[in-house]
């Protein structure tokens, strides 16, 4: 499991992507990215985080930032949650969960009283370097695209 912390390298991955292909992290070296991990598709929080990020692609491509989601849902689940909502960001699918352990956001969560695995909310803001620059544990959704885009603005 990586060190989720500001100058650590983010972890590699190559995983795929709604609407075919897939996206490999270290050929976007060169550009900021903002990778956001969510639990899963077409639930209220991560429905409001997508839109929220996809209305607010315009000014993200505008400073040069890619944005990219990731759940464990299969691509062609990606495919009826952007489809359905509208979405503009890219969404990729790490069924296995591997890639979500290797960035430590696979953890055990609980829900009245239950627990269970499940993808902590979470987002990373990686450098054109490739370096974690900042990161957002455990996201309440309200405002977050927001505070995200500021931040990479500063990049």
């Amino acid at each position: 499991m990586a060190e989720l912390t500001p100058g650590t390298e983010a972890p590699d991955f190559d995983l795929p992507r709604d609407g075919g292909g897939t996206v490999r992290l270290s050929s976007l070296r060169g550009k900021p990215v903002v990778l956001y991990f969510y639990p899963k598709d077409d639930t209220s929080g991560c429905t409001s985080e997508a839109i929220d990020f996809s209305a607010l692609k315009p000014e993200f491509d505008k400073i040069g930032v890619v944005v990219i989601g990731m759940s464990p849902d299969s691509a062609k689940s990606h495919d009826k949650f952007k489809k359905k909502h509208d979405l503009k960001v890219d969404l990729v699918s790490d069924e296995t969960k591997d890639v979500l352990q290797a960035y430590g956001v696979w953890a055990e969560k609980s829900m009245y009283g239950r627990k269970y695995m499940g993808v902590e909310r979470t987002t990373l803001l990686i450098g054109a370097d490739g370096r974690i620059a900042r990161v957002w544990p455990k996201v309440k959704v309200p405002g977050h695209a927001a505070e995200v885009l500021e931040a990479a603005s500063g990049l």
